[in-house]
């Protein structure tokens, strides 16, 4: 394995882990959210705000650093975490939800996929090597292999096409990586189809990655059934391997999925939210649009003890979201990401404590209300 690259259990609890992941930029406690820096940055939010919210890795976006600036550019000019100033790991995604998000504009076969720059329309191939190169320019810590995501509903035979494709790049992808200081996950394919995942994850668990993401959810999939693969995907898993839950989700998925053994997620959910007004707090979600808050003196959660909590009242967050101020989008998105990072804590904690059983089900409680 990888001598930069430690995974070391802390805790257990049923199913739920504690692990302690050392990378070259630093220690990831898991269960860890990711917050979506796709550019290189989290929108709204200078660098600085994010380490204050509580965050200890960002994920970048291979396809769209490819397209701009370059991975060739970034590297000239230090690599990733030296150009956008972030000394602390990042996980870089390699481009395979694209595959999907932007079906329109490409066209894949065995060797890779041919993207239509959604920029400028010009041409760019990404096979298996190729985004292991960009990976390996950029520096990120940890480089998720390129795969085929397929939205639900697909059919038995695209998601079987797809997964024992992805399989084949998987191995491509391992065979093109030399970089010593950076991981390779490999990512889970197989829609909606139980069988095929038990299938394909059998296999890919097979090949020598540092971690496996599961890949293929949060793609228009009904939530119980999304649970059903994260559960026999991630029970096929290595025990001694980062399982990363790609894309999902909202604060009852994350609790859900750790109660499965999953140990890393990711999604765009709590910045995007916040653009639009919805916020999460302790006592349910509460959008900031209603009107019944343009007078209300209260902080946005009485319980959070982020910047936006400490200083401003929902009166004035409301005001600002109207007015369409650049200043409620990183308001809002303080309070957001700093409410998921605050919620990692507490579950690493009730893992420790092995009273998770508990507090997830208080938890969910508390989600399932709108607050307003």
């Amino acid at each position: 394995m990888n001598a930069s690259f430690r995974f070391e259990r802390s805790a257990v609890d049923g199913r739920a882990r504690g692990f302690r992941l050392s990378l070259p930029h630093g220690v990831v406690e898991t269960p860890a959210f990711m917050p979506v820096g796709t550019q290189g940055t989290v929108k709204a939010l200078t660098h600085r705000q994010l380490e204050e919210c509580g965050a200890d890795i960002l994920l970048a976006n291979t396809y769209h650093l490819m397209l701009r600036p370059g991975g060739d550019r970034v590297a000239a000019l230090g690599g990733l975490h030296l150009f956008a100033g972030w000394g602390k790991p990042i996980l870089t995604d390699s481009g395979g939800y694209q595959v999907a998000s932007l079906a329109a504009l490409r066209e894949i076969d065995e060797d890779g996929v041919v993207f239509r720059s959604h920029l400028d329309g010009s041409a760019h191939r990404l096979s298996p090597e190729r985004a292991v190169e960009i990976q390996e320019r950029l520096g990120s810590d940890v480089a998720m292999v390129l795969d085929e995501c397929v939205r639900f509903p697909a059919t038995l035979d695209d998601a079987r096409t797809a997964a024992e494709r992805s399989l084949r790049w998987a191995v491509r992808s391992l065979a093109a990586h030399r970089r010593a200081d950076q991981a390779l996950f490999g990512i889970v394919q197989g829609g909606a189809f139980l069988d095929l995942r038990r299938e394909n994850t059998g296999e890919l668990a097979e090949l020598p990655f540092q971690g496996y993401g599961i890949g293929g959810l949060a793609v228009g999939e009904p939530r119980d059934l999304r649970l059903e693969v994260v559960d026999l995907v991630a029970a096929l898993l290595p025990e001694d391997r980062p399982r990363y839950l790609m894309g999902v989700g909202t604060p009852a998925d994350v609790l859900d999925a750790v109660a499965l053994g999953v140990d890393l997620f990711d999604c765009v959910l709590p910045t995007r939210n916040a653009r639009n007004g919805s916020l999460f707090t302790s006592a349910g979600r509460l959008s900031i649009k209603n009107a019944r808050f343009a007078d209300d003196e209260a902080p946005l959660d009485p319980d959070c003890d982020c910047y936006t909590c400490g200083h401003f009242s929902r009166a004035y967050l409301r005001h600002l979201f109207q007015a369409r101020e650049m200043t409620a989008a990183t308001l809002n998105t303080i309070h957001n990401l700093s409410f998921y990072f605050r919620l990692m804590r507490e579950i690493r904690g009730a893992i420790a404590s092995s009273t998770f059983g508990a507090y997830r089900r208080e938890r969910l409680l508390a989600f399932s209300r709108n607050a307003g």
